[in-house]
């Protein structure tokens, strides 16, 4: 078909909103994995019995199992324990969960990037467990997992697509139906595809910009 420029104006509107509600699902989603990741990862390396064990199993269900089979699961299946969660809040606890597994495995690899000598060292001057990991080790461990973390971010924001599964209204929706009512799909499918190319390129250099304000001394070139 050939491209229509005063269709695709047309439209313009209704795909920006679209992309919107992509991006704040996307948001949320990724603000429940960051802190969610975060517990895993401290949990799993305190090797507190059982516990530990239980959020390593989780983390590996996580990231062994499809994000689609896991949106079904909640949206399907808990209706008939007398759970009700609409389909935007399931999307988003999904995916936070689901990246979360991703998550504390990047916060694992920056918490044991850590020199040992730091924990012995706060012990020597009588700091608490809880005041050395907060005041100490955290801010030497998440400088440097901040650009793997911000990966994490611009796939799941391509990742909200699958949504769509659980009739959540969002950017690749939206141009299936404006297609399936004007029966013309090249239009918002390129402009759906255009704004996740804008809208990851945009996370990709915040990210890149946030890793270097906080860059560890010695880390910036």
């Amino acid at each position: 078909m050939i491209w229509d420029w005063s269709y695709a104006i047309d439209i313009l509107p209704q795909m920006a909103e679209a992309s919107l509600v992509t991006l704040r699902i996307t948001v949320m989603g990724f603000a429940l994995a960051a802190l969610v990741g975060l517990v895993w990862a401290v949990l799993a390396m305190m090797e507190i019995p059982v516990v530990s064990f239980a959020v390593r199993l989780f983390v590996e269900f996580m990231r062994s199992t499809p994000l689609l089979i896991q949106l079904f699961a909640v949206y399907y299946f808990l209706p008939m324990y007398g759970i009700l969660l609409s389909a935007t809040l399931t999307g988003v606890l999904v995916l936070g969960l689901h990246y979360s597994a991703y998550c504390a495995e990047v916060y694992r690899s920056g918490l044991e990037a850590v020199p040992r000598g730091q924990w012995e060292a706060a012990r020597a001057i009588n700091l608490t467990r809880a005041l050395t990991f907060r005041r100490i080790i955290l801010p030497q461990a998440l400088p440097p997992v901040i650009l793997p973390l911000g990966n994490y971010f611009v796939a799941m924001f391509k990742e909200t697509p699958v949504l769509l599964a659980i009739t959540v209204i969002e950017l690749v929706a939206t141009a299936r139906i404006i297609g399936n009512d004007t029966f013309r799909y090249t239009e918002p499918i390129t402009l759906a595809g255009a704004f996740f190319l804008v809208l990851s390129l945009l996370a990709a250099q915040f990210m890149r910009w946030l890793d270097r304000r906080f860059a560890l001394p010695g880390d910036v070139l």
